[in-house]
């Protein structure tokens, strides 16, 4: 039988106290750290392109409609761009995480939990950046169309990335305990979608934006570990 599990607000609840957790404070602060100087250092060169494939493709359109050609591109590139880089910066630094809400909450499972090689980190990294950009890309035709509607192009973007998130999540959380690359992970797949729904949303939100990835695999920790340990964790 299936065991009920932690809510999602209790999770997230528990990783927003504990952000002032030593150990989960070293890494939020490595991780901001990266995240703003890779951020900036893409966002730098990835202007300097976007500025020239504006210039040829606008041609003789009018100053005001290239103008915002620009607004438009700069302002959804660099919205996916940071939470591309945030998430890839995140997983690279997510056993820290997990191991800090494991040893406080769940001891049992931080002793049992394999530690992830280095190349694997990395490997994990690399292709939740690639998956989160080739989706993302993909959706780009009809974002645009969405545009329109006012809210469609948000919305569009907020579902495709709580998906993407609330598997990424679930990953960082599991990679430590999972046997086998098919076994089936613990949480359903509407836990996912809020959880990286929530995350999502806290992604949109500046300064919330920086401290969104820590809290998110922080609470992805408590709700599997929630799902596949019988005995609930202790009050903080």
């Amino acid at each position: 039988m299936a065991l009920p599990g932690m809510s999602l607000p209790a999770a997230l609840g528990r990783a927003a106290g504990q952000l002032a957790d030593p150990a989960i404070l070293r890494v939020l602060v490595k991780s901001v750290i990266v995240t703003i100087v890779v951020f900036a250092a893409l966002g730098i060169g990835s202007f300097a392109l976007l500025q020239a494939f504006i210039e040829q493709w606008t041609g003789d359109m009018s100053e005001e409609i290239a103008a915002l050609a620009a607004v438009l591109a700069i302002g959804i590139g660099g919205w996916l761009l940071f939470r591309i880089v945030a998430l890839a910066v995140i997983q690279f630094y997510a056993e820290d995480i997990v191991r800090a809400v494991e040893a406080r909450f769940y001891p049992e499972a931080e002793r049992t939990a394999r530690p992830v090689p280095f190349g694997e980190s990395i490997g994990e990294s690399a292709r939740s950046a690639f998956r989160a950009l080739a989706v993302n890309l993909l959706a780009l035709p009809l974002a645009l169309v969405l545009l329109v509607t006012g809210v469609g192009t948000v919305a569009l973007f907020w579902v495709i990335n709580a998906w993407l998130l609330g598997r990424e999540l679930q990953d960082l959380a599991w990679v430590r305990h999972r046997l086998d690359r098919a076994e089936i992970p613990p949480l359903g797949g509407g836990t996912r979608f809020l959880l990286g729904g929530a995350i999502a949303a806290l992604l949109t939100v500046p300064f919330a934006n920086l401290l969104a990835p820590v809290i998110g695999a922080a609470a992805a920790t408590h709700l599997v570990q929630s799902k596949v340990r019988r005995n609930p964790p202790p009050d903080a």
